[in-house]
């Protein structure tokens, strides 16, 4: 987002990537109506990509389900659809697209694998991924991991996701399940690193535990096959925000600010803030002062979430906020609205 902005203020900058080949990156899939008013402001269309229509959140905390229209449509979108799509309308405004990997990033230059690159202002989103020179701190005794897997598409899952979001929850931790443009369903949860532990290590067996628990959690992996993939990463700092930073290094997305992944506004703050961003250098200013006004920004929507996040991961709390979004779909309505950017 920030180059596609950079190559409207009529600069040409380098879109250093890692992979020739866009991958799917673990944490995504789901674009919430911010989002997609964001994309669609850049001539990208959810629709256009194939995109699932949401319209309704469903919360599942034991035997209770609470089901919340969302205030506009969201979607479900795969990270490969949706990165390839804003590389390619990038590329298409004139950045030029270098594929190599940061080994390390400092002021002025990148250490990459097969070059150095240098310049006065990186835009720095990595992602969940640290890059050597740029790392965020980590303080939670008990940190979050994210495990994500890809349900192959079905007509029963179909049936089942149609139109929805699910919002698992566990105790010390939730999974996050949308249906893909191609028919799969996303699977993303976010658990303390204990839980897996507790599970010999073994992502798997993590989900299989978590299944026997939950019997509608069950019945969506249910569809998941023995051998499926099971992908992760450790220690996701949620929570963070960057309050300052190196000069001419500008945190985007995750390196800006972590939200917890069950409010769905990941993406949105990391279109937002490589806008934001591209407007701040094109204005003249500087990093820093872009970096505190982003903070700034993403306090309430960080701290909100925060907050829904730890509640939920105890069982009682789990389950009040189940009851009270059945009974109240308006406050599940209004806390929606507070995590947005």
């Amino acid at each position: 987002m920030a180059a596609i902005h950079l190559c409207r203020g009529e600069v040409r900058p380098v879109l250093l990537d890692r992979d020739e080949t866009v991958g799917d990156a673990l944490c995504g899939g789901f674009l919430s109506w911010r989002t997609a008013e964001r994309l669609r402001a850049v001539g990208i269309g959810p629709m256009q990509l194939g995109a699932h229509p949401v319209e309704t959140l469903a919360l599942i905390a034991g035997k209770s389900e609470a089901i919340a229209s969302l205030p506009s449509p969201g979607f479900g979108l795969s990270r490969h659809a949706l990165d390839t799509a804003l590389r390619r309308r990038a590329v298409g405004e004139g950045a030029r697209l270098v594929i190599d990997k940061a080994r390390s990033v400092a002021p002025g230059v990148i250490e990459g694998e097969e070059a150095e690159h240098r310049s006065e202002a990186i835009f720095l989103a990595s992602g969940k991924h640290d890059v050597r020179g740029a790392v965020r701190p980590r303080q939670d005794k008990d940190p979050a991991l994210g495990i994500r897997i890809r349900l192959p598409a079905a007509e029963g899952l179909r049936t089942r996701l149609k139109g929805r979001i699910e919002l698992h929850l566990f105790r010390g931790g939730y999974a996050g399940i949308v249906l893909q443009e191609d028919g799969s369903a996303n699977v993303c949860l976010a658990l303390r690193k204990s839980l897996l532990a507790e599970a010999g290590g073994n992502p798997r067996a993590l989900l299989d535990r978590l299944a026997s628990r939950h019997p509608r959690f069950a019945d969506r992996m249910a569809f998941a096959p023995a051998d499926l993939p099971v992908d992760s990463i450790g220690a996701v700092p949620y929570g963070f925000v960057a309050q300052t930073t190196e000069p001419g290094i500008w945190r985007l997305g995750d390196q800006a600010a972590v939200i917890p992944s069950l409010a769905g506004e990941g993406m949105a703050i990391a279109m937002e803030s490589g806008a934001a961003a591209a407007q701040a250098w094109l204005a003249g200013h500087d990093a820093a002062r872009f970096q505190r006004e982003f903070a700034l920004r993403a306090a309430r929507p960080i701290r909100v979430a925060r907050l829904i996040w730890h509640i939920a991961e105890i069982e009682p709390g789990a389950r009040l906020l189940a009851g009270v979004s059945g009974a109240m779909p308006s406050l599940a309505r209004a806390a929606m609205a507070l995590t947005r950017i």
